[in-house]
């Protein structure tokens, strides 16, 4: 792993273009026409960043970036143009390699699932995701804090359908408390959910749930760790694929602590297909979504938007897109000269070129470039010459990401779903306890059946117990392995003693910690 305090792009106007690594968390756009290179661009810094020891993630959209886990080769499709390109850049240390990589997937089927939990989601990013108006996000919100306030946890589709139907049986007593609730606006968040699930976003709602952590790895080689959300599927729900990655954003914000403006990102997140975003997103949330984007970089963090029209981008967000990479546009539409004019009011002048002419006429692998100087000022934007990549350009086969998914660190750890005892279950006891309840007292009298002990067992007790147990294993577990000489993989938060503290916060402490763990887009909402 190389010491570079920059990453090579290319040349133009004579000169190295390079990013400045000091300066790759303040964000940048990679935009153009498809087939313009846009993919290819993409995957040329995602290694460059790995080989700096940069965590890095990426939406494959097409299938066809798994193959940055795989080294070039000679007998693969464009590697002339590939070595061409090096020769004519000057590349003499080009040569084919791979990338360490981990396969994810929402589904489980071509990488590791992820998960989350409804709690954890929150009822600002599932109203937008179910596309509901405001009375019945009102109510949403109700059934979160009921929800809170009663200790149910919500974990999955099937809590939430659950907690619905109380809500609804129940609706008199609520509205008199928290505000109008009305069955109409229940059942059409049901419907909704229904719709959702039927769509396969039944299985993004689980545990375990990711660990944030688990994205921001190095191999032995001290080489980042590329992570592969296989999104071809995903993209057939595109409002889904940008719930999720904004949830993401929003979890990478609570979780990392503040570092400045590190030497090197703690992370690069390339957001592709940037557009689907914005669609549709009311103006504040696209404000929140400025403000997440603005604040996550003192994380550590860099967000790097993909898209084929810069003007996708709301103005705000895009004015804190520092690293730009513009490949070719076409001037076809009205709305095409739009683009290309603003695209190219956003370069600092170059007066020995002109970029608007110039951005329809770039061909295939050249881009105007304009990165972040050390002191933060833009460079002067050039028509550039991109690098080639050294991995594989294309898909893998079924076998070599079976083989990929076998020796990933995380083998094992998030394919077996968890179904612990949450709302569902709780509300499910709950009624028939009170059935059977009712048929004792009318055969039994009142009197007889108060002396008997509860059938149904509070939840504080259930999240004592758990959480003692849930200790001792994490104890015993985290002894061996230090016995071993081994790392131990379970987050530090929920090892040991905190487990038990853990589980009872999760249980328990809705009105306070199940609000604090919901994300910061809708934390910031509220």
């Amino acid at each position: 792993m190389g010491e570079a305090k920059e990453i090579f792009l290319g040349l133009g106007g004579g000169e190295r273009q390079s990013l400045n690594l000091s300066r790759a968390n303040r964000h940048g756009l990679i935009a153009g026409a498809t087939g313009t290179g846009k993919t290819v661009t993409l995957q040329g810094l995602a290694e460059s960043f790995s080989a700096n020891g940069v965590p890095v993630f990426v939406a494959d959209v097409k299938g066809d970036l798994a193959g940055i886990s795989m080294a070039g080769s000679p007998q693969f499709k464009h590697a002339d143009k590939l070595e061409g390109r090096a020769k004519e850049l000057g590349m003499d240390d080009y040569a084919y390699s791979d990338n360490p990589a981990i396969f994810w997937d929402l589904y489980g089927k071509q990488g590791h699932p992820i998960r989350t939990t409804i709690s954890e989601m929150g009822p600002l990013l599932l109203a937008r995701l179910m596309d509901l108006n405001e009375t019945q996000e009102g109510v949403l919100n109700i059934v979160f804090r009921f929800a809170d306030e009663q200790g149910l946890l919500l974990l999955n589709l099937d809590d939430l359908q659950s907690m619905l139907a109380h809500t609804a049986e129940n609706a008199k007593e609520l509205s008199a408390k928290y505000g109008n609730v009305s069955k109409a606006s229940v059942g059409a968040i049901q419907r909704q959910l229904l719709q959702l699930d039927s769509q396969g976003a039944g299985q993004f709602f689980g545990e375990p749930a990711l660990e944030i952590d688990d994205f921001l790895q190095c191999d032995d080689q001290g080489r980042g760790y590329i992570n592969v959300l296989a999104a071809d599927q995903l993209m057939r729900s595109p409002k889904l694929y940008a719930t999720f990655l904004l949830w993401l954003l929003a979890e990478l914000f609570e979780t990392l602590p503040e570092v400045g403006d590190p030497e090197k990102p703690k992370l690069v997140f390339f957001f592709d297909e940037a557009h689907l975003l914005f669609e549709d997103a009311p103006k504040a949330l696209e404000d929140k979504i400025e403000q997440v984007v603005r604040l996550i970089r003192s994380k550590g963090v860099g967000v790097y938007f993909v898209t084929q029209n810069p003007i996708d981008i709301p103005e705000d967000v895009a004015g804190q897109l520092g690293n730009r990479v513009q490949h070719a546009l076409r001037a076809f539409t009205p709305r095409d000269k739009k683009a290309i004019k603003a695209a190219a009011d956003t370069f600092r002048i170059n007066p020995d070129l002109d970029v608007e002419e110039a951005i329809t006429e770039l061909r295939v692998g050249e881009a105007l470039v304009s990165t972040l100087l050390e002191d933060g000022a833009p460079s002067i934007v050039q028509r550039t010459l991109i690098k080639p990549p050294r991995s594989r350009l294309g898909l893998v086969t079924a076998k070599e990401r079976a083989i990929m998914q076998s020796i990933s660190p995380f083998d094992g750890k998030y394919e077996e779903e968890i179904d612990r005892e949450s709302a569902e279950e709780i509300l499910l006891a709950k009624a028939t306890d009170a059935v059977e309840t009712a048929r004792e007292v009318e055969e039994k009298g009142e009197e007889e059946v108060r002396k008997r002990p509860r059938k149904t067992k509070s939840i504080w007790e259930k999240a004592f117990s758990r959480g003692a147990k849930v200790a001792a294993g994490s104890a015993a577990a985290i002894a061996a392995s230090a016995m071993l000489g081994k790392k131990s993989r379970a987050n530090p938060m929920r090892s040991g003693v905190t487990s038990a503290a853990g589980s009872i916060a999760t249980d328990l402490a809705g009105p306070v910690a199940g609000r604090f763990v919901r994300n910061l887009i809708g934390g910031l909402m509220r």
